[in-house]
């Protein structure tokens, strides 16, 4: 049997975890997962009110409001909570995001730059400002939650899809130049999550899961020590098949499946 590739994390009692997108869907529902397990979590996102109803009712909740797509807000924030806490977080979680459906002939420079400054961007000035204290301690790792329309190039996803194939090459890099130095670094991959982004979409989102079943899937697989976090399996293991087509073939399925 293969050996994990990660740090398995299955007791959460006392860590400390910064999710970063916690005031709604996938961010929120996860962090009210690991405060049910007893981690000690910071908080962030734009949103201040939505923060305060993700930590309502946990003491082991700071809420930390920032806006993820600046660097100095990161560095700022990352000061409180070292002095908060006394130490840098073990772990850090990328959940930050936005997504716009729009077809290639659709393009707005403002939305286009709102996207990759929030999808990715951020995720460079958020590891800028945590990943010294953790090479110092050896101990913890980067959580980066990118999405399963960074596997191929998906008509409607014209620069949502192409900001979350960068975080899957992100983090097979950081996988690859962390591991030796003793931390984890995980990526998941979700297939269609009910949230206020994929209301957007005027089309059927096949195996549509709940943003709490979501978060139990992303603890089970840390909890597993897997690289690759993906779920629904009978979702991303069709589109992991797909991805291994020839690339007419490839194309064929993908125009089929998304006509209007």
């Amino acid at each position: 049997m293969f050996a994990a590739l990660n740090p398995q994390i299955r007791q959460w009692q006392g860590k400390k975890v910064w999710i970063v997108g916690a005031s709604s869907g996938i961010g929120a529902a996860l962090a009210k997962e690991l405060l049910s397990l007893g981690a000690e979590l910071a908080l962030s996102a734009r949103s201040e009110g939505g923060l305060q109803k993700t930590a309502q009712g946990h003491v082991n909740a700071l809420v930390l409001p920032m806006d993820a797509t600046h660097a100095y807000e990161w560095r700022q924030a990352h000061a409180r909570l070292k002095s908060h806490w006394g130490d840098s977080p073990y772990w850090v979680v990328f959940c930050a995001g936005v997504y716009r459906p729009e077809h290639s002939w659709e393009l707005s420079s403002a939305s286009t730059q709102n996207t990759l400054q929030t999808n990715l961007a951020s995720v460079f000035f958020g590891i800028e400002a945590v990943l010294p204290g953790m090479l110092q301690r050896r101990e913890g790792g980067l959580v980066l939650v990118a999405s399963v329309a960074g596997y191929m190039g998906l008509p409607n996803a014209t620069v949502y899809g192409p900001s979350k194939a960068a975080l899957i090459n992100l983090a097979e890099l950081l996988y690859a130049e962390l591991h030796p130095r003793g931390l984890g670094v995980y990526l998941v991959n979700p297939g269609f999550v009910k949230t206020r982004l994929t209301e957007r979409n005027d089309f059927p989102m096949p195996a549509l899961q709940s943003p709490e079943q979501a978060a139990r899937a992303i603890v089970a697989g840390l909890a597993r020590g897997q690289f690759e976090i993906s779920f629904p399996k009978r979702f991303t293991w069709w589109l992991q098949l797909v991805r291994l087509l020839p690339q007419r073939w490839r194309f064929a399925v993908i125009s089929h499946t998304t006509k209007p």
